[in-house]
Parts: structure tokens; sequence; C-alpha cells
């Protein structure tokens, strides 16, 4: 599972192979949660108030990005780093 961000703790994956719609994951210590890349909405797991809100100002501002490197998973190839949320 490629990290293609970190920041605050949070770090920021995509899974080769995975199904869609296109999303990607995020962990926070014990927490995880599923993103849709589309509409930057947890459409699974359980984060923090405060991780959750980081990840979906996070995921607004590279939503391109972030197609971008799943269209690269999905045809096997590494994904490019996203700058992180300062």
């Amino acid at each position: 599972m490629p990290e293609i961000s970190r920041f605050f703790g949070i770090f920021i994956t995509l899974n080769f192979n995975d199904h869609n719609p296109p999303h990607f994951h995020a962990k926070y210590g014990d927490f995880s949660g599923v993103f849709d890349i589309q509409t930057s909405k947890m459409i699974e797991g359980d984060l923090p108030k405060t991780a959750k809100k980081l990840v979906k100002i996070w995921a607004n501002l590279h939503r391109i990005e972030l197609m971008e490197d799943w269209n690269l998973i999905k045809q096997g190839q590494n994904p490019i780093n996203i700058t992180p949320l300062e």
C-alpha cells in the first residue's frame, strides 16, 4: 500500500488493485478511514473529528492529483507523492 502523503500524523495511502469507486485510505494512530476521491467524503472507517476535517481539506485541494495517482495505481504503476497539508 504505497504512501502518497503524510501530514499532522495522518498517513494517506492507495492500494494496488483496489475496488471502485476511486478512493484513498487515511490512517491516524489506531484509527483509519476510506475517502471517496470525487466527493472527499469518508465512506468507511472512523477517524477523530479533527483528523477527518484535515483529510477532507487536503483531498479537496488535491482531487486532480489523487485521480491521477488512482489511475497510475490501476495501471500497476507507482503513484506520485502529493504535497502534504501545512
